[in-house]
């Protein structure tokens, strides 16, 4: 996995990958595809620094664990 804290905050949540998925509007082999390939379109950062309420400086760095 190239973005540990999208990982740790999906689970902090209490997301499965299918919750997490439909949330962002996508399906599981497409975040699955993201995460593998660290080619995550800005739209779903977006998307997922709102769910998690963090920044996507958090989201792609775990050494800025910034929240807003």
């Amino acid at each position: 996995m190239i973005y540990p804290n999208i990982n740790a905050e999906r689970s902090r949540h209490g997301l499965t990958l299918e919750a997490f998925a439909n949330a962002l509007g996508v399906n599981r082999k497409t975040i699955y595809n993201w995460m593998v390939r660290g080619d995550i379109p800005q739209s779903a950062l977006e998307k997922m620094a709102d769910l998690f309420g963090c920044t996507i400086d958090y989201l792609l760095d775990n050494k800025h664990p910034t929240l807003h």
